[in-house]
């Protein structure tokens, strides 16, 4: 009993010390629901209470940090185990791997109009790249014939010129060859978060003289859906 009153008075103590429920339960061995009722009438001063509202606030941030870490390490252990599940391409999957992308993300020749030139769109600087090659060598297109348009929010337009030479760095094409920027207006409640620092718009491949090809696609495309039987 004499050892339950120095816990009781231990207790109350530690937390008119400002101590948390927690960090006195480490220090006094007791049931979290017996320390509760010892210290149910014990005020906290001000500055007390903002102490721990900081400490559990610190708490949050680690403990969301902790399982931030977790997922990224869990992320890159399942693309290490999917990175190796591609051994190799060949070069008619590549070829098979450009037309899905562009049947995806490219412009579409339709009835009202079948003089549509080949047109590409995208803001993944990889997948431009990838594109790029594709269209240069199962394609044949010539690196004079390619022509690039940056769609862009005018909330950068401070920045067009970085981003511009953004693009060029990752094509390989000169600025001359950058012919437009469109500007975008922005929403006033806009949900978008892809407005900081790393925005860099969405880049639009033009081809020229290019609708015999935009033709060639449509038939690659449905080649694959006879070929895959969803005709």
């Amino acid at each position: 009993m004499i050892a339950k009153k120095e816990e009781k008075l231990k207790a109350v103590e530690l937390r008119k010390g400002g101590l948390s429920y927690s960090e006195i339960l480490n220090l006094v061995p007791v049931a979290k629901s017996t320390l509760s009722v010892w210290l149910k009438d014990v005020g906290l001063a001000k500055k007390q209470k903002q102490h721990l509202t900081e400490k559990r606030k610190l708490a949050q941030i680690k403990a969301k940090e902790a399982c931030r870490a977790k997922r990224i390490k869990i992320t890159e252990e399942i693309k290490s185990i999917a990175r190796k599940e591609i051994s190799g391409i060949s070069e008619r999957e590549m070829w098979l791997i450009g037309v899905a992308l562009y049947w995806a993300e490219g412009s579409k020749q339709k009835s009202n109009n079948v003089s549509t030139r080949t047109i590409f769109s995208n803001s993944d600087p990889l997948m431009i790249k990838l594109f790029l090659e594709w269209l240069k060598k199962f394609c044949k297109v010539s690196s004079q014939d390619i022509i690039f348009s940056v769609y862009l929010h005018e909330s950068v337009y401070n920045r067009r010129q970085e981003i511009l030479k953004y693009w060029s760095n990752i094509t390989g094409y000169p600025l001359s060859q950058f012919k437009q920027v469109v500007w975008k207006k922005n929403k006033i409640n806009t949900k978008r978060k892809n407005i900081g620092v790393n925005y860099y718009g969405l880049l639009r491949i033009t081809i020229s003289r290019s609708t015999n090809l935009n033709r060639k696609i449509s038939g690659w495309i449905e080649g694959i859906c006879q070929n895959w039987g969803v005709v």
